[in-house]
């Protein structure tokens, strides 16, 4: 295996990490700054009002690109990692 090879390898691996986390990233933020604007909005500073909504949101995303996730990497260790293994 060479250093290219390697270095394509690790790279297509970040990108594949950073797809799959997206969905889940972008909805923490945006339920972050929704809940946010509406603490400073009421001046309710309940610690777990940011928690819960966040949490439950996240894992709702997580539910519905379960399969995408999946389906990302068993393509990605199919196509390109098992391949390196078998070929030395």
């Amino acid at each position: 295996m060479t250093e290219p090879m390697i270095d394509d390898t690790l790279r297509q691996a970040l990108w594949i990490a950073v797809k799959i986390s997206a969905p889940i990233l972008a909805v923490a933020l945006v339920a972050g700054v929704v809940v946010g604007l509406f603490q400073a909005l009421t001046s309710v500073q309940e610690p777990t009002l940011t928690f819960v909504p966040k949490v439950g949101l996240m894992l709702a995303v997580f539910w519905a690109t379960m399969s995408f996730m999946t389906a990302t990497l068993t393509g990605f260790f199919t196509g390109h990692i098992i391949p390196l293994i078998a070929g030395g």
